[in-house]
């Protein structure tokens, strides 16, 4: 897995947005944070130099000390299906929920990609973050 520079951060590889909103995530990804285990993610903003966004689940996020965001946050469960996609702000940062495909694959919604500032056609850098999440750069130095 190559890094980002020297020390830094690794690098999974690149998604390409699709004309249907489809983002294909890095297999060395889907299987080091064991995304599959689950057919709903969890996506959040990502920071302002990198944008884009983060992945992770509920189940990295109820081991994590940041598992309070799953009980002051019950819409990320998914139980409302008219929810996904819909940003929820929460402590500086926005969350939402979509479904993933057995095969590692996401469906954004037009109002959420818009809501994220990517269009179809843009490439989302997949790189490792931390241990329970990792980002889909749409921009960086």
């Amino acid at each position: 897995m190559p890094q980002l520079n020297k020390g830094g951060k690794y690098v999974f590889g690149w998604s390409l947005i699709w004309e249907d909103g489809s983002i294909h995530f890095p297999p060395m990804a889907i299987c080091e944070y064991d995304l599959t285990t689950d057919d709903r993610i969890i996506i959040f903003t990502g920071s302002r130099i990198t944008g884009g966004f983060c992945v992770t689940n509920s189940r990295m996020l109820l081991s994590s000390k940041l598992k309070h965001i799953l009980t002051d946050l019950p819409e990320l469960d998914g139980s409302c299906p008219d929810s996904e996609g819909q940003f929820i702000r929460y402590k500086g940062r926005y969350y939402s929920w979509l479904h993933l495909s057995e095969d590692g694959c996401i469906r954004m919604p037009a109002s959420a990609l818009t809501f994220l500032r990517l269009k179809t056609g843009d490439r989302l850098m997949a790189i490792r973050s931390s241990d329970i999440a990792f980002t889909m750069g749409a921009k960086g130095p």
